[in-house]
C-alpha cells in the first residue's frame, strides 16, 4: 500500500517535504525550509550550528527524523551512525525556492536529485552567487575532514597549521535534468514532470503512478503569469493520467482573484512614460517573468534596465534562452571592500595619497568576489555615478538588501515600486519599516500594488481539482485547508495532511 508522509507544508505556508513510500521505492517531493517555523527559533545572528551536523535542525522539527538521507559527514560529527546505502531513490524539486528546496545542502551525496534544466540552472545561481553556508545544492563539499599535520624537519622554525581537507574535493551532486512530459522510472514509480506557470522559470508538477496509487503533486502554480498554457496543459494531461490522489497547493485558497503580470506591466509602463526621475524597483531576483516585464517596460520609455551583478550571473545561466540576455541590460556595479570605485575616493600607497581611478585594474578587481569579477569590467555596466547624472535614462532594480547604495547615488525625484508580495510575519514587518524609513529619508515616493502572486486563486484551485476528479486530495502549503472541504460534494475526500505527519 503507498503511503504518504508529511514533514512540512502543513497548516503553513512553503516547507514542502513530502515522503512517498511506495511498495518497493520511496521518494520525496521537494525538501524545503520552513521559514516560519525556522523563524522561531533562529534569526540572522542566531544561526544553527554547522558542528552539530544536522541535530539543530532536527531538535525543532525543522528536518524530518529519517534514517539514511543526510550527508555522512554532518551524522558522524554528531555521533550518529551513517548507513551505507541511503533509505530513498531520489527527490523530485517542484521549483527553485528555498521553501521548496532549501535544505538539500543537508542531503547525502548519493542521493539524486530531479529537476528541470531552468530550475537547475536557478538552483546553481543560487549555490554561486551566495553566502557560504548550507548551501551544497549542486555540488557537494563534505566538511569536518582533516589532514594530517606534515612532519616538521628538526632544522625548521616554522608552525604547520592543520589543514582543511575540504579544498579541491567539492564534486557535483548527482542530478538528472528532467524533460516535460518524459518518463522516468525510479524503481516501481514513474515519474513525469510537467511545467506549470509560477513566479520563476523551470517550475513544475509530477505525476507518480506505482502500479497501485496514481498521484499528481502539484507544486506550486498560477493562471495569471507568462506562461499560463502551460498550467493548462498540465491539467489536460493530468486528467489523461487519471490520478488517485492530488496533493496540492492553496496559498490563496481563501481568495477569489489575481493580478496579473500584464496589468503589472501597464500600470508599470504608464509611471516610466510620466516620471522624469530616476525609477527604482524592487521584485523578486529569481522572478524572471518580472524582470521581463520591466524590462519591456524600460525599452517602451526609452529607459535601460540596470540588474545587479546576482540578476546578471542568473541572466547569463540562462545564455538568452527566452529571456534577455547581458547585451540587452546594464549591471549596476556597487561599491565593495574598499570602495575603490568611483573618482573621490582616496588610498594611500607609500606614503602618498592617490585617487582610485589613478589604481591600476587589478587593484579594483581584488574588492570582488571571484564570480562578480566577469561584470566589473563589463562594456555596458553603470555605477551610482551614471545613475547620478542621467537619472531618467535607467530603471534601476534595487533589493532591500542593496539601499546602501543610495547613499552614493543620493536620488532626487526618484520613484521607489515595490514590487513584491507585503509582509505576512512579523520579520518582514520589522524589514517593511526599515525599509520605509530607508525610503523617507531620500524623499523617495513609494509605489505600491505592482505585485502578482505566484499561486491560483481558491476559484482555479478548487475548479482544477473538480475538472481532474480524483478520488483525494491533500491540501498542503496553506493555512486555511478547511477551504477544500467543499469537494466532498463532489465525491472528493479531503484528507488532512496531519494524520499523516
Amino acid at each position: 500500500m503507498t503511503k504518504f508522509k508529511f514533514y512540512g507544508g502543513v497548516d503553513e505556508i512553503g516547507g514542502n517535504k513530502v515522503q512517498l513510500i511506495s511498495q518497493e521505492n520511496s521518494i520525496f517531493f521537494d525538501f524545503g525550509k520552513s521559514f516560519n517555523r525556522e523563524g522561531e527559533f533562529f534569526s540572522e545572528f542566531l544561526q544553527p550550528r554547522k558542528f552539530n551536523g544536522i541535530m539543530d535542525l532536527v531538535e525543532f522539527g525543522l528536518l524530518p527524523p529519517v534514517k539514511g538521507i543526510y550527508r555522512e559527514d554532518y551524522l558522524k560529527k554528531a555521533g550518529l551512525q551513517h548507513t551505507p546505502q541511503p533509505s530513498i531513490q531520489g527527490i523530485l524539486i517542484s521549483h527553485a525556492h528555498l521553501d521548496h528546496m532549501g535544505y538539500l545542502h543537508h542531503i547525502r551525496e548519493d542521493i539524486p536529485f530531479y529537476m528541470t534544466r531552468d530550475s537547475h540552472r536557478i538552483i546553481r545561481a543560487l549555490e554561486m552567487t551566495g553566502i557560504a553556508g548550507f548551501n551544497n545544492y549542486t555540488t557537494y563539499q563534505p566538511d569536518f575532514l582533516l589532514l594530517p599535520k606534515k612532519r616538521l624537519n628538526k632544522n625548521s622554525k616554522t608552525t604547520h597549521k592543520r589543514a582543511d581537507a575540504r579544498d579541491g574535493i567539492k564534486k557535483p551532486r548527482p542530478i538528472e535534468i528532467m524533460e516535460p512530459y518524459q518518463e522516468y522510472e525510479l524503481g516501481d514509480l514513474k515519474i513525469t514532470s510537467a511545467p506549470v506557470d509560477h513566479s520563476l522559470p523551470g517550475s513544475c508538477a509530477f505525476m507518480s503512478d506505482d502500479g497501485e496509487e496514481a498521484v499528481l503533486y502539484t507544486g506550486d502554480f498560477r493562471f495569471h503569469g507568462l506562461r499560463e498554457r502551460e498550467t493548462l496543459k498540465m491539467i489536460k494531461e493530468a486528467k489523461k493520467f487519471t490520478p488517485t490522489t492530488i496533493i496540492t497547493e492553496g496559498t490563496r485558497i481563501d481568495r477569489d482573484h489575481n493580478r496579473t503580470e500584464a496589468d503589472i506591466k501597464l500600470k508599470a509602463a504608464d509611471k516610466a512614460l510620466s516620471h522624469d526621475g530616476l525609477l527604482i524597483v524592487n521584485y523578486p531576483l529569481r522572478d524572471l517573468d518580472r524582470f521581463y516585464t520591466f524590462y519591456q517596460v524600460a525599452k517602451e520609455s526609452d529607459r535601460t534596465m540596470v540588474v545587479n551583478t546576482k540578476q546578471a550571473f542568473l541572466l547569463n545561466e540562462f545564455g538568452g534562452d527566452g529571456y534577455p540576455g547581458l547585451k540587452d541590460v546594464a549591471v549596476y556595479v556597487p561599491r565593495r571592500g574598499w570602495g575603490l570605485l568611483g573618482g573621490e575616493s582616496q588610498v594611500c600607497m607609500e606614503d602618498e595619497w592617490i585617487y582610485s581611478c589613478e589604481l591600476g585594474e587589478e587593484y579594483l578587481d581584488s574588492d570582488y568576489k571571484g564570480w562578480e569579477k566577469d561584470y566589473i569590467n563589463w562594456d555596458n555596466n553603470v555605477n551610482y555615478q551614471d545613475l547620478q547624472e542621467k537619472p531618467e535614462d535607467y530603471i534601476f532594480q534595487c533589493d532591500y538588501f542593496e539601499f546602501k547604495e543610495l547613499i552614493d547615488i543620493k536620488p532626487e525625484n526618484a520613484i521607489y515600486i515595490k514590487s513584491k508580495t507585503e509582509p505576512f510575519n512579523d520579520e518582514m514587518e520589522i524589514d517593511a519599516r526599515r525599509e520605509k524609513n530607508w525610503l523617507e529619508h531620500f524623499n523617495i515616493q513609494i509605489e505600491t500594488g505592482y505585485h502578482a502572486s505566484g499561486h491560483a486563486h481558491g476559484v482555479e484551485i478548487l475548479e482544477m481539482i473538480q475538472e481532474i476528479a480524483p478520488e483525494k486530495v491533500y491540501p498542503i502549503h496553506t493555512r486555511h485547508k478547511e477551504k477544500f472541504q467543499v469537494l466532498e460534494d463532489d465525491g472528493i475526500k479531503v484528507v488532512d495532511p496531519e494524520q499523516n505527519k
